[in-house]
């Protein structure tokens, strides 16, 4: 049974590390803290987190219990895993909001009795004489062993020392947790790898290391993520996510299914069918059947038959003075940032009453959107009305 369970947890994973390592912890029994840290720099969970999220949902199904760290501490710093250059410094208070929307999101995966959350601001708000203990674990000859770092240094561009902290605070939250596995991506094997020997420093038996593949973004080039735009949130409109996996290039369907249905790739299937049961099956797991169906009639309403919805919601404007500015109207009812609203106004994405828009249409008068539909790509439409 043991080795049983350990084959289908090792399924679809890269990397399982030390060698037989988690197959001898199964083999031993008992209860395993399984540790998953994710850094909220962003509002919504995306497809990409959820291949790791369904990895570690498999654990508790086998009666293991998932430690969720929510890094309001790590956000600060800023993960630089797969970076070129150094992240934008978030405000405090927008991470604080991130983690609470992450924390409910991923309860759509995991089990929450089976969860425990923590906030790694619990041990991170260190004294100096802690932090100096941590540097100490790591040498930066290590720390630039990593293969982002090292293009970075060789090119002349700047790594900044909390970067280099980065691997030793994620490390210390494996210390502080007593992990005895962490899952990640494959960018984050050093960091993994690393907390093992940060483990030992503090004499905390090491943790096993379990690594998944990174999904591909709905372009098939790079991985999936809200700062490309190339993501599915799984909060997003059913509509919206039926018509984005779409663009899913029909050469990395075949990882879709395996990572996101857990099911083989038919290629003898219409490329367009395929599409269409993923689009279905990941509509349904995050809204329901009756989601599924109404956002495949939408879809097929708007690119078979080429045609405007009958049923479109209205939404209320006020007058303020006259004048409405458009990124502010989109970020509040579409829920979108206003500087992804400026970047669809460039690119011809967003119709007023059936007119393409540009950049130039920032500002707009009011009365324009009285009773007109304002759409937002190619799937999401509303009707204003003006406040009395």
């Amino acid at each position: 049974m043991t080795e049983r369970q350990a084959q289908f947890l090792l399924r679809n994973a890269v990397d399982a590390l030390p060698e037989g390592e988690l197959e001898r912890r199964i083999g031993e029994g008992g209860e395993l803290r399984v540790k998953f840290g994710i850094d909220p720099t962003a509002p919504d969970i995306h497809l990409g987190h959820v291949v790791v999220l369904r990895k570690l949902r498999e654990f508790q199904d086998l009666g293991h219990l998932v430690v969720l760290i929510i890094g309001d501490y790590t956000a600060r710093v800023g993960d630089p895993s797969g970076r070129s250059a150094m992240r934008p410094e978030l405000p405090p208070e927008e991470i604080d909001a991130h983690a609470k929307t992450f924390q409910e999101q991923a309860f759509q995966v995991l089990d929450r009795d089976r969860t425990e959350v923590r906030f790694n601001g619990e041990w991170l708000d260190m004294r100096m004489e802690d932090l100096f203990r941590l540097a100490r674990t790591s040498t930066v000859a290590q720390l630039l062993e990593r293969d982002d770092f090292q293009k970075r240094f060789s090119s002349g561009r700047p790594i900044s020392i909390l970067e280099l902290l980065y691997p030793l605070l994620q490390g210390y939250d494996s210390v502080a947790v007593k992990a005895d596995l962490e899952l990640g991506g494959t960018d984050q094997k050093f960091n993994l790898l690393l907390a093992r020997e940060i483990q030992k420093a503090y004499g905390v038996a090491p943790q096993a290391v379990l690594t998944m593949p990174i999904l591909p973004g709905i372009d098939g080039v790079q991985r999936m993520s809200k700062s490309l735009g190339n993501y599915v949130g799984i909060t997003e409109p059913p509509e919206e996510i039926f018509g984005k996996l779409m663009r899913v290039p029909d050469d990395v369907m075949p990882v879709y299914y395996e990572l996101l249905l857990d099911e083989p790739f038919d290629p003898s299937k219409p490329a367009v069918e395929s599409k269409r049961a993923l689009r279905r099956a990941i509509v349904e797991r995050f809204h329901g059947a009756d989601a599924a169906q109404a956002a495949e009639a939408h879809f097929d309403l708007l690119h078979v038959q080429h045609e405007v919805p009958d049923e479109v919601e209205e939404a209320e404007l006020a007058l303020g003075d006259g004048s409405v500015h458009l990124p502010a109207v989109m970020a509040d009812h579409f829920g979108m940032s206003r500087s992804e609203a400026r970047r669809l106004l460039a690119s011809g994405g967003v119709k007023l009453a059936g007119e393409v828009l540009t950049e130039d249409d920032l500002d707009l008068p009011s009365e324009r959107f009285d009773g007109a539909i304002l759409q937002v790509g190619k799937r999401r439409f509303k009707r204003f009305r003006l406040a009395a």
